[in-house]
C-alpha cells in the first residue's frame, strides 16, 4: 500500500499556550487545520488558564522563541505567520528581528496589548517596542477597540471614530489595519473597519448572542493568516476569516464555569 503525500500551505503561529484550549496556540492550530493549512508554532509563554481566567504566566526565553521560528522556517517554510501574545519587550524584539531576516510570508499581527474588557496585558515599554519594531512589518494589524484607542490616542465610541482610528493607526506602517468592534456596544458590536491606505471598508456579519466568546481574537487572526497562506487577497482573507469566526460563535462550547470558547471544529458538531 503506497502512502500518498500532498503539497499543502503552511502557516506559523507565534503566541502563548492556553492550557484551557480556547485561545492562543491551541485555537490557532485548530483554525489552521479547519482551513486545510498545516499549522506550525513557536511558543512565547505558557499560561495556566481555564474558562474563569489566567492564574499563572511563564515566559519562554527569547532564544527559545527564535530557535522555534528558525527550526520551522529553515526546513518547512511558511506562507503566512500570525503573532499573538508576545508578552514582553525582549520577545517582541526577537520576533521582529526574525521577521526582518527570515521569510515568514505575510504577517498578521494581533497586538494582544489590552483585553476586550479594557485590561492592559503587557508593560508600557513592550507596547512601545511593538509600535516601533513589529507593527511596521505587518501585512495586517488587528487591534480590538481598546488597543485601537491606545495606538491611535483616540476615544472610540462610534463608527466614525473607528474609521478615523484605523486611518491613524495605518500611519504606524502596517500594510493594512483591521479595527475590531467586538468590544463595541449596541449596533456596532462585531462591526470591523478595514483600511489599507486606499480602501476604507466597514465589515459586518450577523451578531451571535452568546457569552462563550473566548479566543475570538486569536481565531480571527489565525483564520486570516490561513486564508493568506491559501493565496487569498488580503480583503477577501479578512472577510472569510470574519465569517468563520461568526459561524464558530454559533457553535460556541458551553464548557467550564466561565466563558467558553468558540467552536473551531463546528463541522464536526452536527446540527
Amino acid at each position: 500500500m503506497s502512502v500518498e503525500t500532498c503539497s499543502i500551505p503552511v502557516a506559523l503561529t507565534i503566541a502563548g499556550s492556553d492550557s484551557g484550549g480556547g485561545a492562543g496556540i491551541q485555537a490557532d492550530l485548530r483554525t489552521f487545520s479547519f482551513h486545510k493549512v498545516h499549522g506550525t508554532s513557536a511558543l512565547t509563554c505558557i499560561t495556566a488558564q481555564n474558562t474563569l481566567g489566567v492564574t499563572r504566566v511563564d515566559a519562554l526565553p527569547p532564544e527559545s522563541v527564535v530557535a522555534q521560528i528558525e527550526a520551522v522556517v529553515s526546513d518547512i517554510g511558511v506562507q503566512a505567520t500570525k503573532t499573538g501574545m508576545l508578552l514582553n519587550q525582549e520577545i517582541i524584539v526577537a520576533v521582529a528581528q526574525q521577521a526582518k531576516t527570515l521569510d515568514l510570508g505575510q504577517l498578521v499581527v494581533d497586538p494582544v496589548m489590552v483585553s476586550r474588557t479594557g485590561a492592559q496585558l503587557i508593560a508600557d515599554e513592550a507596547i512601545a517596542t511593538l509600535r516601533s519594531d513589529l507593527i511596521p512589518l505587518a501585512t495586517l494589524l488587528t487591534p480590538n477597540r481598546y488597543e485601537a484607542q491606545m495606538l491611535s490616542g483616540l476615544e472610540i465610541t462610534t463608527l466614525a471614530e473607528m474609521q478615523t482610528a484605523a486611518q491613524k493607526i495605518y500611519s504606524l506602517g502596517a500594510t493594512a489595519v483591521l479595527v475590531k468592534g467586538g468590544g463595541m456596544g449596541g449596533e456596532l458590536r462585531g462591526v470591523d473597519v478595514f483600511f489599507d491606505g486606499d480602501r476604507l471598508e466597514t465589515l459586518q456579519t450577523e451578531t451571535v448572542d452568546t457569552t462563550d466568546t473566548h479566543g475570538t481574537g486569536c481565531t480571527l487572526s489565525a483564520a486570516i493568516a490561513a486564508n493568506l497562506a491559501q493565496g487569498q487577497d488580503l480583503l477577501t482573507a479578512v472577510k472569510n476569516g470574519k465569517q468563520y469566526v461568526t459561524t464558530a460563535l454559533k457553535y460556541a462550547l458551553r464548557i467550564g464555569k466561565g466563558q467558553g470558547p468558540v467552536g473551531h471544529f463546528f463541522p464536526l458538531l452536527g446540527e
